[in-house]
C-alpha cells in the first residue's frame, strides 16, 4: 500500500434509503435503510475490502461511490472534489476516474458488440484518443490483461468466464481510472480462475498505482488481497482496520462471527467456538433494531445494547469498531493464524497466488 496523506476517494456520512411503500398521497410510508451513515477513506494504491452478509449494503455503497445510485444523505469526494454536487455533464467527465467491475462478466458485456468495440467505447466516450489510434490501444489493453490482440474481433459468447472478466478489466482500464470498484469480481469464477484474476488485479495495481474497493463475501480471498477491511452489518459499518488487525484480533461480535464461519481443514483439532455464532434471523432493514443493530442476534448482547447507539471508535493504531464492550468479550481461538485454517478447496488458489506474488508477476 502506498502511503499518502490525501485520500483518492472519501465518503462522509453516506446513507441510502429506498422507498418501498407509499400512502394514498404518494408520501413515503416505509423505507429500506440499505446504507446508513457510512464514512470511509481510500488511499492511492490501496485495496479496501468491504465485507458482510448478503443484503448488508456492500454493493449499494459501491454504486453510490460512483453515483450510479444517488445517496439519500452524505457526500462522496474524488480527489478532494465533492462529486455529489456535480451536474450530469460534469459527473460524466469525472466518472472516467472511477470504474466498476461487475460480478457477472457476461451480463456486463453487450453480446452484439465485439470485444474490440467494447474496449474502445470508453476511448470514444471520453475522447481519450483519436479514432486512428484506438485500435492500437485496444490491442495494448488486451495484451495487458493476458489476451491476444487478434481476439478483438470476437464476441463475448466465444470466451470463457475468466476471459470475459479479463475483457471487463481491460474496458475498465481503458479510461485510465484512479479507482476501480470490484463488486464480487471473482465470486462467479472457478477457484483456479480466481487466482489468475486476483494476480492480474494486483499486478495492474502495482503498475498503475490503482486503488481498489474490493466488495466480497469471501473472507479467505479478502485476507490475501486487501490492505484494509471494512465490515458492514445491516447497512452500518461495524469494524474497520488493516487486514492483519481484523484477522488477528477481531473486536466486534459480528466480525468474530464472520471469521468463525470460514471453513477449516478437516485435520484441524481446534474448532471455532459455538459462542461466536449468531442466533436468529437477519432483521428487516425496513425496521432495523434500535441501539446496536446486532443485539437481536449477538451472543454477547447486554441490556445497554438495545438502546445506546453504537458508533465507530478508533484506537491509536486506526483499528475502529462499534462495540464499546469488546474488551469484555471472551478470548476465542478462531483458527485464523495458521495455514491449516484454510479450506482445502482454496489451497490451489492461494498456492498459485503466493507463487506468482513472490515472482512479482501476474498469472498467465
Amino acid at each position: 500500500m502506498t502511503d499518502f496523506q490525501t485520500p483518492i476517494l472519501e465518503v462522509k456520512d453516506l446513507s441510502c434509503h429506498f422507498v418501498v411503500k407509499r400512502d394514498l398521497l404518494g408520501r413515503p410510508k416505509a423505507k429500506v435503510q440499505a446504507v446508513d451513515d457510512v464514512s470511509l477513506k481510500l488511499m492511492p494504491g490501496e485495496t479496501l475490502a468491504v465485507v458482510g452478509e448478503s443484503g448488508c449494503g456492500k454493493s449499494t455503497l459501491g454504486r453510490m461511490m460512483m453515483r450510479l445510485i444517488e445517496p439519500t444523505t452524505g457526500k462522496v469526494f474524488l480527489d478532494g472534489e465533492d462529486i455529489t454536487a456535480l451536474g450530469h455533464h460534469e459527473l460524466r467527465l469525472r466518472r472516467r476516474h472511477v470504474q466498476l467491475i461487475f460480478q457477472d462478466p457476461y451480463a456486463s458485456l453487450n453480446p452484439r458488440m465485439t470485444i474490440g468495440q467494447t474496449i474502445a467505447e470508453p476511448l470514444k466516450l471520453y475522447n481519450i484518443l483519436p479514432a486512428s489510434r484506438r485500435r492500437a490501444r485496444v490491442d495494448e489493453l488486451l495484451s495487458l490483461v493476458g489476451l491476444r490482440p487478434e481476439q478483438a474481433n470476437r464476441y463475448p459468447n466465444e470466451f470463457s468466464g475468466g476471459q470475459r472478466q479479463r475483457v471487463v478489466i481491460a474496458r475498465a482500464l481503458a479510461s485510465e481510472p484512479k479507482v476501480i470498484v470490484c463488486d464480487e469480481a471473482v465470486s462467479a469464477l472457478d477457484v483456479s480462475i480466481q487466482s489468475q484474476i486476483l494476480n492480474l488485479l494486483k499486478d495492474l495495481q502495482a503498475r498503475f498505482n490503482l486503488a481498489f474497493i474490493f466488495i466480497s463475501h469471501d473472507l479467505s480471498v479478502v485476507k490475501h488481497i486487501s490492505d484494509r477491511i471494512a465490515v458492514m452489518y445491516l447497512g452500518k459499518l461495524v469494524e474497520l482496520g488493516t487486514s492483519a488487525q481484523i484477522f488477528a484480533a477481531p473486536r466486534h461480535p459480528y466480525t468474530r462471527a464472520l471469521l468463525s464461519s470460514i471453513p477449516v481443514a478437516a485435520t484441524r483439532t481446534i474448532r471455532p467456538p459455538a459462542s461466536e455464532r449468531l442466533v436468529g434471523d437477519l432483521p428487516s432493514p425496513i425496521a432495523p433494531p434500535s441501539g446496536c443493530r446486532l443485539h437481536t442476534r449477538c451472543p454477547h448482547a447486554r441490556a445497554e445494547c438495545t438502546s445506546v447507539p453504537m458508533a465507530l471508535e478508533a484506537d491509536a493504531y486506526g483499528h475502529a469498531n462499534a462495540c464499546p464492550f469488546w474488551r469484555d468479550l471472551p478470548v476465542a481461538d478462531l483458527g485464523l493464524d495458521g495455514r491449516e485454517s484454510r479450506d482445502p478447496r482454496l489451497e490451489a488458489l492461494f498456492s498459485a497466488f503466493e507463487a506468482f506474488a513472490a515472482e512479482g508477476r501476474a498469472a498467465p
